[in-house]
């Protein structure tokens, strides 16, 4: 399960996604005490829960991972796209992802997992996260083969490129209802044990699906589905001495299709080869980051980072990919607001430095700004405003 919100996001959208999915979900591993689960749940949404006042979610939530029964995972603390984002910023969200599970959770809390946002995965991205002493991740299926054959979800895996661990999700499952396909399952006459690997959004469960036969409260009381941690399965499988296949992972993410993987552009949702409003996006965001290198000392390099984690987080791009997610309880991918929220941050982080050196590219910064934002409400009213009309 992964649970994330924007940091930028409306308190509304906050609370809603918390009563009508996350709350559900711990209720359903308060209720089942067999129930075992990991999840991600990312650093900002964490603060952002603190400062909301939503300290009952929060208090059920530390003494559920306490029992061991819900695993959490680690990942980038403001949901940043890793694979497309330098060194340095990447393991600067992971060590603030990791200093707030540590503000929530205690001290010595050193998940063994990692989460990469949109489960986007690139061979550069995850030596950087063995280096930071992790032991696993979980990806799409699509990065075992492109596509091409499918891995088999009985056993882990290792990535010859930086030795982690790798659990592959099954897509078709995760990609429908997975408590409804579960029931589709169990009804069939298969002895053999099988073994099924989700991962999806937690607003799947309420929020996106509403579930009208409470379809997830009664599979997990089924006598016949046993639920493991990521670590528990791996751990189990290191205990029986089964030696890992190593493989050469494909980049992509859990929302990639084999077309853009065989094309070449895996991550076409958030940089896509056509796409002017991502192009310019990007441009923005790398000279935000070459100003925060540049500039590390100025006296309001702080405001800085507060407006650049929020600008250059996943859904910045995400919305501007104009793509269509109904058929998995999704929605249509193109947000002006969305978009717009991003962007908002990612000028205002340049627009914060205080040293007059900055000048030249605060003018430059401001160009990309304007055209961004004429990209954007041009392409909205010519292209998606009243599509049905």
């Amino acid at each position: 399960m992964h649970l994330y919100q924007p940091a930028n996001i409306d308190s509304y959208n906050i609370k809603l996604a918390l009563n009508k999915s996350y709350y559900r979900l711990l209720r359903l591993m308060e209720e089942n005490s067999a129930l075992k689960m990991t999840w991600n749940i990312s650093g900002c949404l964490l603060v952002r829960l603190k400062v909301e006042g939503e300290n009952d979610f929060l208090t059920r939530l530390q003494a559920l991972v306490k029992t061991g029964r819900l695993e959490l995972t680690s990942s980038a603390a403001y949901h940043a796209f890793l694979p497309l984002l330098t060194k340095a910023e990447i393991v600067r969200q992971i060590k603030e992802n990791e200093k707030i599970l540590k503000d929530f959770f205690g001290v010595n809390f050193k998940p063994a997992g990692f989460f990469l946002p949109e489960m986007a995965y690139s061979s550069a991205v995850a030596k950087i996260i063995k280096s930071l002493g992790y032991k696993w991740l979980i990806l799409d299926e699509l990065a075992f083969a492109g596509g091409k054959k499918r891995p088999d979800f009985k056993k882990y895996y290792l990535d010859a490129a930086s030795g982690l661990k790798i659990v592959f999700r099954d897509r078709d499952f995760s990609s429908s209802y997975p408590p409804h396909n579960l029931f589709e399952l169990l009804k069939k006459e298969n002895k053999e044990k099988q073994v099924i690997i989700t991962a999806t959004d937690a607003e799947l469960y309420g929020l996106r699906h509403e579930d009208p036969t409470a379809e997830l409260e009664k599979i997990v009381k089924e006598t016949n589905l046993k639920t493991k941690t990521i670590s528990k399965f791996i751990s189990e499988q290191e205990k029986a001495k089964l030696k890992a296949e190593k493989i050469k992972l494909i980049s992509c993410s859990w929302e990639s299709s084999r077309q853009e993987v065989s094309s070449g552009q895996p991550f076409a949702l958030w940089s896509g080869r056509n796409n002017k409003i991502h192009k310019l996006l990007w441009r923005l965001t790398y000279l935000a980051l070459d100003l925060g290198e540049k500039y590390k000392k100025d006296k309001n390099y702080k405001w800085y980072r507060w407006h650049l984690v929020r600008g250059i987080a996943s859904c910045t791009f995400w919305w501007a990919s104009a793509h269509d997610f109904s058929k998995i309880f999704g929605p249509f991918a193109w947000s002006p607001d969305g978009i717009e929220r991003g962007l908002e941050d990612l000028i205002r982080s340049v627009r914060s430095f205080n040293s007059p050196k900055t000048k030249k590219d605060k003018l430059k910064a401001e160009r990309y700004y304007l055209k961004i934002k004429k990209l954007i409400w041009e392409e909205h009213w010519r292209k998606h405003w009243q599509k049905s009309a």
